[in-house]
């Protein structure tokens, strides 16, 4: 095959990091194309959780900026009476309280309150950067700092079930959430600590968890789990001839074929071959991002 380009909705598994997982991805690919590829994930998935990690492989990694579904969905449970240091179950206990008789109905009302445009405050153990370092690195210090709340949306909030004083919960929520500050600020207006327990990432963006694959499924058909890129970013597709393509690839503007009616097209060669992402302007293509 020629040299990979595309994406792969990978399953990725509790216990190993994102990082892990887009190696031993990379690994897959650059084996197949005979030499080192690039590689980049979309949205990073805590160790301990699972579910649906978007990895882009080789010149599919500049495409990345241009996916602009970012959405998220979790399936999740929250544990009611505890309160750890990381927010999640691995941690420490920090605080520990009673859960109110009507835990289950006040959930329930809880969870409606938070659909909306809601302040969120990033928790101490996550990526976030603050004056220039990620602030899971100042928490292992055993320092705290103060950080700013930030602005996140949740599109759908509800509870699913509950097992004593836990439940399980779903969320469709904008990218940048912390469900393990979310399962916190939950207790609070329970009236009880919380913290979160399991965590499963059912959809990133357009791609959702039915359609991806282990790591075993794609290393034993690295081929057929690339997804085009026309399939996760909806540009339509042109087609140039031997030269305008070789223009293309040059970055040179070239003539705009008629009824591509969208800003940005992806275009391929005669050969079928993925050139580059191009601009129209006017009558004329400009050439944005060429795979040379």
């Amino acid at each position: 095959m020629t040299t990979p380009l595309g994406f792969v909705n990978v399953f990725k598994p509790s216990g190993i990091t994102s990082a892990q997982c887009g190696a031993r991805v990379r690994r897959i690919y650059s084996s197949l194309a005979g030499h080192r590829l690039p590689a980049g994930h979309l949205g990073t998935l805590d160790p301990d959780a699972a579910g649906v990690l978007p990895i882009a492989i080789g010149k599919a990694t500049r495409l990345l900026p241009l996916i602009e579904d970012r959405r998220k969905a979790y399936a999740f449970t929250i544990e009611l009476g505890r309160a750890t240091a990381t927010g999640d179950a691995g941690g420490e206990t920090v605080r520990t309280g009673d859960v109110p008789a009507d835990a289950h109905a006040l959930l329930r009302a809880a969870a409606a309150r938070f659909v909306g445009v809601v302040e969120q405050i990033p928790p101490m153990f996550s990526a976030v950067r603050q004056d220039g370092r990620r602030l899971y690195e100042i928490a292992r210090e055993g320092r705290e700092v103060e950080r700013k709340s930030r602005k996140i949306t949740i599109y759908d909030l509800r509870v699913l079930g509950f097992e004593g004083a836990a439940a399980r919960m779903r969320v469709a929520c904008s990218e940048g959430t912390y469900v393990r500050t979310l399962c916190e600020d939950l207790g609070n207006a329970v009236g009880t600590p919380a913290h979160m327990g399991a965590l499963l990432r059912e959809a990133a963006g357009p791609f959702v968890l039915y359609e991806s694959l282990t790591l075993d499924e794609i290393a034993a058909v690295p081929e057929g789990a690339l997804v085009s890129p026309e399939r996760v970013i909806p540009f339509p597709t042109i087609v140039l001839d031997g030269r305008g393509a070789a223009d293309f690839r040059a970055g040179r503007i070239v003539p705009l074929p008629g009824g591509a009616g969208n800003r940005h097209v992806f275009v391929r060669d005669s050969m079928r071959s993925l050139v580059g992402v191009g601009e129209a302007v006017g009558a004329l293509l400009a050439p944005r991002k060429v795979f040379v």
